[in-house]
């Protein structure tokens, strides 16, 4: 069966780095679109990116371009998301998403925080 495990949040302070991964099996991931999506306290859940099968197109939300980076790795069947400059606005729950016959598939999430 599809599964997404994401990994790779924690707490930093604000101007700093994370490398969240979402590492995915049960589907053949190197033929999916992947996306990450970001849900804060309150609010709801926010598309952050996208990245096409073969990595070679990406997109981004404009509150986070210029600052995170979408990329995949098709031998080991894994996501990432480079989040550099980071904001107290940017803390929320990560999670990796695909859609697979109509049928959207998320990870059980990872925790970024930016506080000082």
């Amino acid at each position: 069966q599809v599964q997404l495990v994401e990994s790779g949040g924690g707490v930093v302070q604000p101007g700093g780095s994370l490398r969240l991964s979402c590492a995915a099996s049960g589907f053949t991931f190197s033929t999916y679109t992947m996306k990450w999506y970001r849900q804060a306290p309150g609010k709801e859940r926010e598309w952050v990116a996208t990245i096409t099968s073969s990595g070679g197109d990406t997109n981004y939300a404009d509150s986070v371009k210029g600052r995170f980076t979408i990329s995949r790795d098709n031998v080991k069947n894994t996501l990432y998301l480079q989040m550099n400059s980071l904001k107290p606005e940017d803390t929320a729950v990560y999670y990796c998403k695909t859609r697979r016959y109509s049928i959207d598939y998320w990870g059980q999430g990872t925790q970024v925080t930016v506080s000082s």
